[in-house]
């Protein structure tokens, strides 16, 4: 290129550019600003938007303020009091690029106004596209506002770009939200249209002197109170990193990982590690398509991870990841094991919800003389049909209370003692506070799970020869992938191996499944090992598919069980860890309240 076509670019044109890196869109703007804020020690930060932010976003603090001298270095460009020693390697701040205010200020018309606390005045300064002008006197309380009007008029391209205000303002409330969680102690609003999207108080000094209690109530404001009831807490350090926060029971799960909030010194990133240690971490417990509710907050030392990655900070690097992983992981699984067979109170609040009275009473029926309860319709010729003789019962259980394991009271058994099994599915079992259903197969699942890990982990699983080896059609592919786990499999007890063409034979199983579907067991574990690809680790491999042999677990649904088997089921559940879930994260076991079932009839 010839050095006459050379040129240096204007500098409006040259904020233009940085704003497509930093600005994507109103929520981008707004994230900078309330970041801005936090780092200035702003105890409320009150955001403000019109069409989504489209036309108007308002960002108001009651931090240290600015003088009119720092107003105008504010606005240029790499301007920062965030770097006192110029060493990008000690980012102790939010923002520290300096490339905010003047990045927003060129594709809108830009107003900051700020006052330092003691200032007798406050200072305002206006840029319309990049265009500055002159610090001017104004009234406003210690702190300061920024107000962005008409973002991306200079540059109209973007605006196509741009989804509708109730979209836009969406971005902006969970951009909010994530900084909230990792600021307790700082209230946050948002109104847009004049509506109260987010109205969070600074937490009391009370429990802000306690961070565990500030930061969990602040979690549950977000997201639920089920959240905050279901949360383990998560403290845990390793060669200089500490990790805390809450996760949620397996039992609690959702969907999608949208509920997974992942904070790196105080800034909230989007992290394919950080993400992927905590799938990790709960795979053992949760279904593939199924996500647990976390917020983990990651202390790093500064030099040990890079927050220089993305123009939008949302992404960081770290100079060791095994380390952050490995503690991730193993902070993770300490807590749920530490849980014991504990499952979330959604899932007993479900039970109790399918018996309450609906909101409308059209279709219900009075409760008592005062007339202010309901109970369905549906709820009453259920209890008809429940008085008639219980022919529903697989197995009905009469114990005299002097019988062996018949006192509730000598056993003190967490999840009791077997009254019935419903359907030959499920065990109905009484404790001193209520009553307790429990999932039969979903229950031995997890703890031939369970069993099996245990097994692995000290000399392997043992295993059981089959009088006749039985073959297993699956075509080439199935039959690769299985061919070239042999190893990991026979560990695992499934001792197998190639047969002609597309079919493998099963000469061994692990002896803790007894009696086993081997066609669909060794299909499924093809299916697993397809699905898996190579972005497991063995270790996580082999879990993977501990889980699928558990799943075919002899105990099915469907089996009548005697007295016996039921009570030592039970007492197997008390013993185990994480069996308040099977593999896939649905409950084992459902814990109705005596208090709450007299609710239900009227009795409290």
């Amino acid at each position: 290129m010839s050095a006459r076509l050379l040129r240096r670019l204007p500098t409006t044109l040259v904020n233009r550019i940085a704003a497509g890196e930093v600005v994507e869109r109103p929520a981008s703007a707004v994230k900078e600003l309330v970041e801005n804020a936090i780092d200035a020690g702003a105890r409320r930060i009150a955001v403000t938007l019109k069409e989504g932010g489209r036309s108007f976003i308002s960002v108001a603090d009651d931090g240290v303020g600015m003088t009119a001298d720092e107003l105008q270095l504010a606005v240029e460009r790499h301007c920062t009091s965030k770097l006192p020693d110029d060493e990008l390697t000690d980012i102790r701040t939010l923002g520290f690029r300096g490339e905010a205010l003047p990045s927003i200020a060129s594709v809108s018309r830009f107003a900051i106004t700020s006052r330092p606390a003691g200032a007798d005045t406050a200072w305002s300064l206006e840029i319309d596209g990049g265009a500055k002008g002159e610090p001017r006197p104004a009234a406003h309380p210690p702190g300061t506002r920024v107000e962005v009007r008409d973002l991306f008029f200079a540059t109209p391209a973007r605006l196509k770009f741009l989804k509708e205000p109730r979209t836009e303002s969406s971005h902006v409330a969970d951009a909010m939200r994530r900084l909230a969680m990792a600021h307790p102690s700082i209230a946050f609003r948002l109104e847009s249209e004049e509506r109260a999207l987010i109205d969070l108080a600074a937490a009391p000094p009370s429990l802000i002197e306690n961070g565990d209690a500030a930061r969990l109530s602040r979690l549950g404001a977000i997201m639920g109170r089920e959240f905050a009831d279901n949360a383990l807490a998560i403290d845990a350090n390793r060669e200089g990193f500490r990790l805390t926060g809450f996760a949620g029971l397996p039992t609690l799960n959702r969907p999608t990982g949208q509920h997974q909030y992942l904070f790196v010194n105080g800034r909230p990133v989007r992290d394919k590690l950080l993400a992927g240690a905590v799938r990790g971490a709960y795979q053992d417990f949760l279904a593939r398509d199924r996500h647990p509710m976390v917020a983990l907050f990651l202390e790093a030392p500064p030099e040990m991870v890079d927050v220089n990655v993305h123009p939008a900070k949302t992404e960081v690097r770290f100079r060791d990841a095994g380390i952050v992983r490995g503690l991730i992981v193993g902070a993770l699984r300490t807590a749920l094991a530490a849980a014991g067979h504990r499952a979330s109170t959604t899932v007993s609040d479900a039970a109790l919800g399918a018996f309450r009275a609906h909101t409308g009473h059209a279709n219900a029926l009075p409760l008592g003389s005062g007339g202010g309860s309901f109970i369905p319709r549906g709820l009453a010729e259920a209890a008809a049909q429940f008085m008639a003789p219980l022919d529903g019962l697989s197995a009905r259980v009469e114990m005299p209370a002097d019988a062996p394991g018949g006192g509730i009271a000598n056993g003190n058994y967490p999840l009791g003692v077997a009254r019935a099994q419903l359907h030959e599915t499920y065990i109905v079992a009484q404790t001193d506070q209520g009553v307790v259903i429990v999932d039969q197969h979903a229950a031995h699942e997890r703890l031939v799970h369970e069993r099996l890990k245990n097994q692995l982990e000290a000399d392997g699983v043992k295993r059981q020869a089959l009088l006749l080896p039985e073959v297993v059609e699956l075509g080439e592919d199935g039959a690769r992938r299985l061919a070239a786990r042999q190893a990991e499999l026979a560990e695992m007890g499934l001792v197998l191996e190639p047969f002609g063409m597309g079919a493998v034979v099963v000469r061994e199983t692990p002896a803790v499944l007894g009696e086993v579907d081997l066609q669909g067991l060794v299909r499924d574990l093809a299916d697993e090992l397809a699905e898996m690809g190579d972005h497991l680790a063995l270790k996580e491999k082999v879990e993977q598919m501990c889980g699928t042999l558990a799943c075919h677990t002899s105990v099915r649904a469907g089996r009548r069980l005697t007295v016996e088997e039921m009570n030592a089921l039970l007492r197997q559940m008390e013993a185990t860890p994480h069996s308040g879930q099977c593999n896939h994260g649905r409950p084992t076991y459902v814990e109705l309240k005596l208090a709450d079932i007299e609710r239900l009839f009227g009795r409290r």
